[in-house]
């Protein structure tokens, strides 16, 4: 990859016909609109047939049918693939054979690696190292950042840690989690040469949370709400496997749909507006604190980008409302004053809790301080079994320095992105909320991350970097000549 702006005028006769067109992307556009339908009708199907067993004989032959169908797509037409995967992978999770796996070090392996989640992430390594080294062939170069060279680190890091894991094979599956992140923010900054492609990935992406929410709205509805108990307290999960997971989801979702509501067309703004109303309801009803925090602190850092004291009054009263209507969730923050609750487990003071985990798993990295003891490993050498509970922390125990240093190079090659992508952007474009929107989800993971597994959550980090692959197009390639197509037709910022 090179980090000088590639220039968007064709270079040879070729480059015309690479360029995505009314052709290629109508074509595109079908084929994600009538998966991801077909997805959303087979989740509700699935959800309503789970309580009947034999999971595994109903999920097989629809991850062999299903596999051989994307698979065709991945190798004739590799956008209209990745936009399926974005549009499709937060309902991945209701196919599940090994179920939650945080608090599990005994979990079964072969079990997990036959998980749709993994072989679809094993097909996605397949379909895009090809296409990136055809690519790469053809015009001798890949277009690159410096966040994508500081995801590359992480990657290599996690890979090299991996090897010198104790038990190879889970550490294995975690690395290889972590590069599927990674190559998809490689692959989207190939895809995204314009802000018009831009639109078509972040479409796919927002299809995503609108399956996600209407699986959680048809399952609720029919009386059987995707839900997990904890302790004392009963959290919405939708359609992934964990609360914690569905709720960091939506709070990059939030962030940056609030960031580019105003700038959409209008009939875009009304789909947007209900899909952000219930995101939020349902952000409250997973009880996950962290992903409430971060959703709050990413949505004032867009208020106050955009200047909006709408924005700030909306946040106040969001917040006095959700704690009087729902007191589960003020009962859940309450805990983090009660001493007498200190706790890891499903309710207390987790805070307190994790900070004493803390002193004691930071000695693990005293066997290997250079490369660490492995991704995912913590938790499988520790008592408690439980993974860090701060990524920053688990950089340094399972990758070692090399890969705390990647590490930290990521978090501020995401904020230096966001910053220079507000920097570059025309003022009332669309390019702005972009930009404003993956800053505030930079904060937000920034933050999140210092006591939470940000980093475990691979669905959620698709979708954190397709927003950077955005930012970072308005970034490098606003100034190349492609600010014509900032924003579509008749499109204005909302008042």
């Amino acid at each position: 990859m090179t980090l000088d702006n590639p220039d968007p005028r064709p270079t040879r006769s070729g480059d015309a016909a690479r360029r995505p067109g009314p052709g290629v992307a109508r074509p595109g556009r079908v084929l994600t609109a009538l998966a991801a339908s077909a997805c959303a009708g087979m989740a509700v199907v699935i959800g309503v047939s789970m309580s009947s067993g034999g999971k595994a004989a109903m999920v097989m032959p629809l991850a062999v049918l299903g596999g051989v169908a994307v698979a065709v797509l991945a190798m004739t037409r590799f956008a209209a693939y990745v936009m399926l995967m974005l549009a499709v992978r937060s309902c991945v999770d209701l196919f599940k054979l090994s179920g939650p796996t945080a608090g599990r070090p005994d979990v079964d392996q072969a079990s997990r690696a036959a998980d749709l989640s993994t072989l679809l992430a094993v097909l996605f390594l397949l379909a895009a190292g090809l296409w990136l080294a055809a690519q790469l062939r053809r015009d001798g170069r890949l277009r690159g950042s410096p966040l994508g060279w500081s995801l590359l680190l992480v990657a290599a890091t996690s890979l090299v840690s991996a090897l010198g894991a104790n038990t190879p094979t889970p550490s294995l599956l975690e690395a290889l989690r972590i590069i599927t992140v990674v190559l998809m923010f490689v692959v989207l900054e190939q895809l995204m040469p314009n802000t018009r492609a831009v639109r078509r990935f972040l479409l796919a992406c927002y299809a995503s949370l609108a399956l996600a929410l209407g699986y959680t709205l048809v399952m609720s509805l029919l009386g059987d709400p995707p839900s997990e108990v904890k302790g004392s307290f009963t959290r919405i999960s939708g359609p992934f496997s964990q609360s914690t997971t569905f709720g960091r989801y939506l709070m990059f979702m939030v962030i940056f749909g609030f960031a580019v509501y105003r700038y959409l067309d209008r009939w875009l703004r009304g789909a947007m507006a209900v899909l952000l109303a219930f995101s939020l309801v349902f952000l409250l009803l997973t009880n996950t604190r962290g992903a409430i925090i971060g959703a709050a602190l990413g949505l004032f850092v867009v208020a106050i980008l955009h200047r909006s004291k709408r924005m700030l009054v909306m946040l106040c009263v969001a917040a006095v409302g959700g704690g009087l209507l729902l007191p589960a969730v003020a009962d859940r923050f309450s805990q983090l004053a009660d001493a007498g609750t200190v706790g890891g487990g499903p309710t207390g003071n987790t805070l307190a809790w994790r900070m004493d985990y803390w002193t004691q798993i930071v000695t693990l990295a005293n066997h290997n301080p250079v490369t660490g003891i492995g991704p995912n490993m913590t938790q499988r050498e520790t008592d408690e079994a439980k993974k860090p509970h701060n990524d920053f922390l688990r950089a340094y125990v399972e990758t070692g320095l090399v890969g705390l240093l990647a590490y930290l190079a990521m978090m501020l090659m995401s904020l230096h992105t966001g910053r220079l992508a507000l920097r570059r952007a025309p003022p009332g474009s669309f390019e702005r909320g972009i930009a404003v929107g993956f800053l505030g989800c930079a904060v937000a993971f920034v933050a999140v991350s210092a006591a939470s597994n940000v980093i475990s959550n691979v669905v959620t980090l698709w979708y954190l970097f397709a927003f950077a692959a955005a930012a970072s197009t308005v970034a490098y390639r606003s100034g190349a000549g492609t600010r014509g197509a900032v924003a579509s037709p008749g499109a204005q910022p909302a008042p």
